[in-house]
């Protein structure tokens, strides 16, 4: 089991950048998928950003591709999310979630959630 605490959100102008950050506990950080999911007030839960287990495989979600950078240190047990020009749009509960087989596009593969941190972008 893995528990997730995320951190590095807040309120950013447009245009801006922030780094998101995942701590996870335990020693079998590198046995897992991460990936990077985010809920917008009054929508479904949307994949952003996943990174495999061996950190070779990347994915994101189409509309942050050159945007945004997964990433991932297991000696930190760490998974980051680097998120650069910033819009208004991306504005949501971003969560870090786990999965002990490979990576997924799809939120409800994943196994192991954390408690999610806000991200506020300003027009």
């Amino acid at each position: 089991q893995v528990q997730l605490v995320e951190s590095g959100g807040g309120l950013v102008q447009a245009g801006g950048s922030l780094r998101l950050s995942c701590a996870a506990s335990g020693r079998t950080f590198s046995r897992y998928a991460m990936g990077w999911i985010r809920q917008a007030p009054g929508k479904e839960r949307e994949f952003v950003a996943a990174i495999s287990q061996n950190i070779v495989i990347t994915q994101y979600l189409d509309s942050v591709k050159g945007r945004f950078t997964i990433s991932r240190d297991n000696a930190k047990n760490t998974v980051y999310l680097q998120m650069n020009s910033l819009k208004p749009e991306v504005t949501a509960v971003y969560y870090c979630a786990a999965r002990s087989r490979s990576y997924s596009r799809w939120d409800t593969d994943y196994d192991y959630w954390g408690q999610g941190t806000q991200v506020t972008v300003s027009s």
